[in-house]
């Protein structure tokens, strides 16, 4: 048995998580004195109701060595004799670096693999590779699976805000819009190269976000019959439906997945922030 472990930055729907049976190894988020397991001590929904009244700003840190140690022991004790790590960009974040001193560490043979994104970035290849493995594809296998739907991952990201972005430091490259006002509505790519935000552009209305959103998207990913898309929302799951709707009465993907954003995440995006991620077959 090979066990799929990855960390709560991969905002998977709970249903596939369950089915697939992927170990999640939660980060942590810390607000003032109180620190929370992302995505167990702290819904999502809880979080970004916090945020817009809570005049402290929360943090958030990585899982530990340690963390994923006790999710390949976990996976030990069920019977996994190998097991394969994804972590959130290694830019963005050091997960990937405990994950891979655990690996180091571990009872069985594990490998770790660098997402070079967040969120669905990193849950579509997740879900690659338990599918993979359901299969019967061979460690090696599931690797190759795996980064070839990273090579074919397109993620956007519309905020209504600069000021979570700024303020959450995982600016990358759209550190060139510090000092705007922050009225504009900005929209970012992650570079599945390098694993960082990448700056697409302003808007100065929500409207003209979302189009620039849905444009950019489309104009990036690779045409063909098998799209797999994800939309992310920032606690706003009627405008994510609806943008969801649309994309399937245009598009038609194969799989079209609506979640929110966790907790680790929405603080650099903060609330009603929307996302597209996906990849082609």
């Amino acid at each position: 048995m090979i066990a799929i472990i990855t960390d709560s930055t991969c905002d998977i729907p709970e249903n596939l998580v369950a089915h697939y049976k992927i170990h999640i190894v939660p980060q942590y988020i810390i607000w003032g004195d109180e620190q929370y397991l992302d995505r167990v001590e702290l819904s999502p929904e809880a979080f970004y109701q916090r945020l817009q009244t809570d005049p402290q700003k929360p943090t958030s840190s990585q899982a530990t060595t340690t963390d994923f140690l006790a999710a390949i022991d976990k996976a030990v004790r069920e019977g996994s004799s190998q097991a394969l790590i994804l972590t959130v960009s290694s830019a963005m974040s050091g997960t990937y670096q405990m994950a891979t001193a655990a690996a180091e560490q571990a009872p069985i043979p594990v490998s770790v693999i660098d997402s070079k994104g967040p969120t669905m970035t990193l849950g579509w290849q997740v879900l690659a590779a338990a599918r993979a493995r359901d299969e019967g594809a061979t460690l090696p296998e599931i690797i190759d699976k795996v980064a070839q739907v990273r090579q074919s991952l397109v993620q956007v990201v519309a905020m209504q805000t600069m000021e979570y972005l700024e303020r959450g430091g995982r600016i990358g490259d759209a550190a060139k819009w510090v000092g705007t006002m922050l009225k504009v509505k900005p929209v970012v790519m992650i570079n599945h190269q390098s694993g960082k935000v990448e700056p697409v552009g302003l808007a100065r209305t929500h409207k003209a976000m979302l189009r620039m959103l849905h444009k950019k998207f489309f104009n990036g990913i690779k045409p063909g019959k098998k799209l797999h898309i994800a939309v992310l929302h920032g606690d706003v799951p009627e405008e994510a439906q609806e943008l969801a709707d649309r994309i399937r009465d245009e598009f038609n993907p194969v799989e079209l997945l609506v979640n929110i954003t966790g907790p680790v995440l929405g603080i650099n995006t903060g609330p009603g922030a929307l996302a597209l991620c996906g990849y082609t077959e």
